[in-house]
């Protein structure tokens, strides 16, 4: 059997996939609260032939599919989870929200797991037609936005198995995604002080949101003391209440730290609590600091990177109609403050002939073509739990063009985009590169083997040490 035939057999499931996707972007579903949707996900799976387990790691919303036997064992990463007040009604360029404040795919997650089980459902025909032995396993991975659940999964040695692992991420290009990502830990800072009447006997209040100012101005002191490619984010979600003549017994901080590699992030994350007691000391109150989670830096694999580039080049680009670049076109204008196009990239980009290439193709409303492979190791901005997994195997990912050119992330446009025609399409795509990536491994086992000399030699003999504690379990998105 061979990729075209691979290809066919998913083109003729695309109104079950884009069933999937469609539910999932109907319920949309916080950090590890993701039941519905992962339910959704099962029942596709069991439909397809595959062995379910669930739930896996000790989380509820965790858990994979598998088919086959022996090696080499490939799996494929899904995401489902959604975000916080994103909500957002489809196919329309204007923002409005059906249900105002609610959730939404702002990251497109529907669209992610429903492609990386598209692949899976490929290379299963793929086993079954060849008789060739291994293992394919799809794993459904909650609490991608803020919860880092791959973290706690591969914690738990759920990707032990793996030779390889492939990704994918919906987005504004079709792009073999390379950079590394950064490592970041979140914490939980509860003050406790005591209430008292502000004006009446403000002498025996003890302020817990003195606290947490304090603590956020020391830590804004600390930016000019960090190398300068950490990040340090923090949100108030508790004040101690909404009456300012009441001194307020109690408020919480949440803190997301960031740097290249989980040590950098260990120092900082120190550096951090001390200045929460000395806030604490400063006040009168006490604090109390609870991990929320972690996850590690990414491992790239450019040998993994170039059979995706080449099956993207192979696969036939979806192809699209009037109405989708029309609909392309009223997003793109619904965007204030465009960012300039293809700007992260060029930074990265390692010829003058690649920088033209892509300015040459400024402008588009979709694009509707391959990124020439540019391969870094420098970190990005953001995180990724992906990067544990990738500590754990050699792991690679690409993006497709399921958004508009001018999408900013997290935004109500995704989750406008999220049923659209582009995004079913450019779903479908992910999944065929996918599948035909990974059958490349089967017909070429010569490249795992080059996959895991090149993660061996990048890590130069360290293993893979989870960046959460023991004894610390995934919270759920809204119930810190």
């Amino acid at each position: 059997m061979d990729k075209k035939e691979i290809c066919s057999i998913l083109d003729q499931k695309t109104d079950f996939l884009n069933s999937i996707s469609d539910q999932i972007w109907e319920t949309p579903e916080l950090a590890f609260t993701e039941r519905a949707s992962a339910q959704v996900l099962i029942k596709a799976l069991k439909k397809e032939g595959f062995e379910v387990s669930s739930p896996i790691a000790g989380i509820e919303t965790a858990f994979s599919g598998r088919f086959g036997s022996g090696r080499p064992v490939i799996g494929f990463l899904g995401e489902f989870d959604a975000l916080s007040s994103l909500n957002q009604r489809a196919g329309i360029s204007q923002k409005a929200a059906d249900q105002p404040g609610g959730c939404g795919h702002g990251c497109g997650h529907n669209n992610l797991g429903v492609g990386s089980l598209a692949a899976a459902i490929g290379v299963k025909a793929y086993l079954e037609a060849t008789g060739k032995p291994g293992t394919v396993v799809f794993y459904g991975c909650p609490g991608e936005e803020g919860g880092s659940g791959k973290a706690f999964m591969a914690r738990e040695g759920v990707f032990d198995e793996l030779d390889c692992a492939f990704c994918w991420h919906p987005g504004t290009t079709n792009a073999v995604t390379s950079g590394s990502s950064l490592a970041n830990y979140q914490i939980l800072y509860s003050f406790t002080g005591v209430s008292a009447h502000a004006a009446g006997a403000p002498h025996l209040g003890r302020s817990a949101l003195d606290a947490v100012e304090l603590m956020n101005v020391g830590v804004n002191f600390l930016r000019e003391h960090v190398i300068q490619e950490a990040r340090m984010h923090y949100a108030i979600v508790n004040s101690g209440g909404f009456s300012p003549n009441v001194v307020q017994p109690t408020a919480d901080v949440l803190y997301l730290l960031r740097a290249p590699v989980t040590s950098q992030v260990q120092e900082i994350y120190e550096r951090v609590n001390d200045i929460a007691k000395g806030a604490a000391l400063m006040t009168g109150t006490s604090v109390e600091i609870k991990f929320i989670k972690a996850c590690s830096n990414t491992v790239l694999n450019a040998t993994l990177e170039k059979v995706l580039f080449d099956n993207m080049n192979q696969i036939p680009l979806p192809e699209y109609t009037e109405e989708d670049y029309a609909f392309a076109k009223a997003i793109n204008e619904s965007v204030e403050n465009r960012a300039p196009s293809f700007e992260r990239l060029i930074k990265r980009a390692p010829s003058e002939e690649i920088i033209r290439f892509l300015k040459e193709r400024e402008g588009r409303e979709i694009n509707d073509f391959v990124v020439p492979l540019i391969h870094s190791e420098q970190a990005g901005g953001g995180s990724t739990d992906v990067g544990d997994v990738s500590w754990v195997c050699p792991t690679a990912q690409i993006s497709t063009a399921t958004w508009a050119s001018a999408t900013p992330g997290h935004s109500w446009q995704i989750v406008a985009q999220g049923k659209s025609a582009l995004a079913h399409k450019s779903t479908l795509y992910a999944g065929k590169v996918l599948a035909a990536a990974a059958i490349d491994l089967w017909e070429h086992p010569e490249l795992i083997e080059q996959a895991k000399e090149e993660k061996n030699r990048k890590l130069d003999g360290a293993s893979y040490r989870c960046p959460i504690p023991k004894g610390v379990i995934p919270t759920p998105m809204g119930k810190m």
